[in-house]
């Protein structure tokens, strides 16, 4: 039985499947099996794959396109053999030692669950990709963080470790459950997430996957409206997890600032997270999370009572956090709304300039500044 079970994801990437599939095989670590998950491509993806006789490779193909993590997880849970797993994708590329280095590492750490890598970015034609404002590749190399930091850093700024780069134990999914259905975009993060209140894990410096950014926002993690639209809800059923917290003092290992609310004589963990969410406010969704925290609080009888007793938060408290607390960005809209009707106004200005110029009755020197010194004001405005 191979101690590594490598999982490739294939989908309509005949262009690199090949090298993201020989990059597996002829990594210096070489006690693994390989299975390849094809979704139904409809290019030469699973010609190619086919094609391969390494006794180490089996493979398998959905009938029709199932998105999302249906095959990994089936994957996981009733092909692997292996004590590690690692996750790979079609259109990436390992470096010869990543299976060494990360095996060596997960042997030598108990205590770790999961092991992940910094990347090099590559273009469509494998060259470096240098362009940080389409792929800022700088947010995987991260510095050490035991698992209370990295939940922390999870709840306030989203995720950080490339999924591809995983080696992971397969007690852990067994342990904190596989990737959930209904994850689109964020079914790794939500995973690190429930990882992290169990197992600690580690990210190495060294760059042992190249990533490939795609032209035309073709990454499945590209910043598409509609995926961003999903990753919006997404993000806020990860941060659900922390709901899971299991007494006070684990809840001050994540959140340090939690420390004040503590209570000798009964603290209620859930409204004091929605207090840290709501007082940190690290992101619009963290602040959404806090107030459907401490509305469930209000709720419910004998929470209501105790924390109206120990610190003093009642329906007349929440009704003001509520109005000042602009989850939804109203205030923001509602800028827009009031800038398009000055626009309207400035176009109406304009129109009125022109007839009176035909008529020769502008005063056109005071008028134009009256209009300009109103496109300055509108786009200051914007710009805010």
């Amino acid at each position: 039985m191979a101690k590594v079970s490598v999982i490739l994801t294939s989908y309509n990437h005949a262009e690199y499947l090949r090298e993201a599939i020989d990059s597996v095989l002829n990594q210096s670590y070489q006690d693994f099996e390989l299975i390849i998950l094809d979704d139904a491509s409809t290019d030469a993806s699973w010609s190619i794959i086919e094609s391969y006789t390494d006794q180490r490779v089996r493979a398998f193909r959905n009938e029709t396109n199932q998105y999302g993590v249906y095959g990994l997880d089936k994957a996981i849970l009733e092909e692997t053999e292996g004590e590690f797993i690692a996750i790979h994708h079609s259109d990436d590329v390992w470096e010869p030692l990543k299976l060494e280095k990360q095996v060596e590492y997960l042997d030598g750490h108990p205590e770790t669950g999961a092991v992940f890598s910094n990347v090099t970015p590559i273009g469509e034609e494998g060259e470096p990709f240098y362009d940080l404002a389409r792929f800022n590749h700088e947010i995987f190399n991260q510095p050490w963080h035991n698992r209370y930091e990295w939940l922390n850093y999870f709840f306030s700024h989203g995720n950080a470790l490339c999924h591809p780069s995983v080696l992971i134990r397969k007690v852990c999914y067994e342990k904190c459950g596989v990737y959930r259905h209904g994850m689109i975009q964020l079914p790794d993060f939500d995973m690190w997430v429930r990882l992290c209140f169990k197992y600690e894990i580690y990210v190495m410096p060294d760059k042992l996957i190249r990533f490939r950014v795609r032209e035309n926002l073709a990454n499945s993690s590209s910043p598409r409206i509609e995926n961003r639209m999903r990753s919006t809800f997404e993000y806020l059923r990860v941060l659900e997890n922390f709901c899971a917290i299991a007494n006070f003092q684990e809840l001050v290992n994540i959140f340090p600032a939690a420390q004040k609310y503590y209570r000798s004589d009964g603290s209620d963990i859930l409204f004091v997270l929605g207090m840290v969410a709501l007082e940190t406010k690290p992101h619009k969704l963290a602040e959404l999370f806090g107030l459907n925290l401490l509305f469930d609080a209000l709720n419910q009888p004998e929470r209501a009572k105790a924390i109206k007793e120990f610190y003093g938060f009642d329906t007349k408290k929440f009704r003001e956090y509520a109005g000042s607390h602009d989850v939804f960005s109203l205030n923001l809209e509602m800028q827009l709304i009031q800038q398009q009707n000055m626009l309207v106004s400035l176009g109406t200005q304009v129109q009125a300039l022109q007839e009176n110029n035909k008529n020769g009755t502008a005063q056109t020197p005071s008028i134009f500044r009256k209009i300009r010194n109103r496109v300055i004001s509108f786009w200051r405005g914007a710009c805010s």
